[in-house]
């Protein structure tokens, strides 16, 4: 056997890393639009395994702030620019834009198993059927509280208790002198914040959006009594300042010992259970959302999910990509890596079936139940013509929702009487509906 010369040998080794360098160069880079919240960085994290699994793809991530995604995906989804393959979009996006024909259709064919997927978390991402973002964590709203203080008031707290009783229990435990108010609630006005909340609310009270001739329904008699009841309840039960609430401030409230309960995301259950975070953790209990004359529409259902815009040229790539995210191996690797209590929850049967994630995370049965309890395209006491539970999947909700929450806001804040709320609310939406054509 000939032995190689120092030149041949260098030689082969140029001609090796020349080889590498153009298997690098000539691989897909796809880039994945996302917002900034802790399983989505998780997901990024992981990204190399993916990239280990399909050496011929590399992933590209651009990180937003929540209105500065939702602005810059539907810009160029809209105008079809093509700068991004994934995106992370929800319930109210995959709907609307599935139907433009802005979205393709999510891959869901041979091991991917759709039917594993959570029927309202699948209808809600789906337009006639078709699946067009893939969900990577879902959230319904449910109870949560103080099972000690609940206990010390001589009060209990169960599954759908009416909101006139959960104003009985706030009553209850409210001790501003101690620093534990009865009830925190989302207050700071937008259509994703306070209005997810009062939505939801109002579907128990009989309340819609628009009737079927999509005229607003916001000066009705069950809106009026829905956002008289909130207004009523944080003001005498909820902390200093609510109208400038949402979920992180609440969380952080709730997480100090002050809120006696709290109504909101399920995913809020991990947190407020966990002992490095929340100093009441081992006193936290659960039921489902209260309701006035309906259970229909009394709890919200969203998903953050990977959709992929038709403009994209790695159509392929992106389409392995979010197979991969939005997998039941993809959940096996972070309960793996990480433990199953930071596992992405709200989308999959076999997450909670797994006796890992059951034991790991006790709010599960609860969130299950909420989630699944949830419809979207039957949300209303009163027939509605929208799909959405604490929105309706119109391209004019969100400057519609936006403006009602600044109303309701105002309300809350005693700016404005909830009369002038409403009407102020309706005439604007009034306005977007006519403009728009939809009479």
């Amino acid at each position: 056997m000939k032995h190689l010369t120092k030149n041949t040998l260098t030689y082969a080794v140029s001609i090796a890393a020349a080889m590498t360098a153009a298997s690098a160069f000539s691989a897909t880079q796809i880039t994945v639009a996302t917002v900034n919240n802790g399983h989505m960085i998780e997901m990024q994290k992981l990204t190399p395994e993916f990239e280990k699994a399909n050496p011929d793809i590399k992933v590209k991530w651009v990180t937003l702030e929540e209105g500065v995604l939702r602005q810059n995906v539907t810009q160029d989804i809209a105008n079809k620019s093509g700068l991004y393959d994934v995106m992370t979009i929800g319930m109210y996006e995959a709907p609307i834009w599935g139907e433009r024909g802005w979205l393709q259709a999510v891959d869901t064919s041979g091991s991917y198993d759709e039917k594993d997927i959570l029927p309202s978390i699948r209808d809600g991402l789906s337009y006639k059927g078709t699946m067009y973002a893939a969900p990577f964590y879902g959230e319904s709203s449910m109870v949560m509280y103080r099972k000690d203080l609940v206990k010390a008031a001589g009060m209990e707290i169960n599954d759908r208790d009416s909101w006139e009783h959960i104003r009985d229990v706030a009553a209850a435990v409210n001790n501003p002198e101690k620093g534990i108010y009865g009830i925190c609630l989302r207050g700071k006005a937008g259509w994703g914040d306070n209005m997810a909340f009062m939505t939801a609310m109002a579907n128990s009270f009989g309340a819609r959006w628009f009737d079927e001739s999509w005229k607003p329904q916001l000066e009705t008699a069950e809106w009026k009594n829905a956002v008289n009841f909130y207004v009523d309840l944080l003001t005498k039960y909820g902390p200093p300042g609510a109208s400038s609430n949402s979920f992180n401030e609440n969380l952080a409230l709730f997480n100090e010992g002050k809120c006696g309960m709290w109504i909101d995301a399920t995913i809020a259950a991990s947190f407020v259970t966990d002992p490095k975070q929340s100093k009441v953790a081992d006193q936290v209990g659960f039921a489902q959302s209260p309701y006035s004359v309906t259970e229909k529409g009394a709890n919200w259902l969203w998903a953050w999910a990977l959709g992929i815009p038709v403009a994209t040229k790695n159509a392929e790539a992106a389409q392995k990509f979010v197979r991969w995210a939005t997998s039941k191996e993809y959940i096996q690797l972070v309960g793996k890596n990480n433990g199953w209590a930071a596992v992405p929850t709200g989308t999959r049967n076999s997450t909670y079936a797994n006796p890992k994630f059951q034991e790991a995370a006790v709010f599960a049965d609860a969130e299950l139940k909420a989630i699944n309890s949830a419809n979207p395209n039957d949300s209303t006491l009163k027939p509605s013509p929208y799909v959405g539970v604490q929105f309706a999947a119109i391209p004019e909700f969100q400057a519609i929702g936006t403006t009602t929450g600044q109303m309701i806001s105002g309300a809350l804040s005693g700016s404005m009487t909830v009369d002038q709320a409403l009407k102020s609310a309706n005439i604007s939406a009034d306005r977007q509906m006519r403009q728009a054509g939809y009479y």
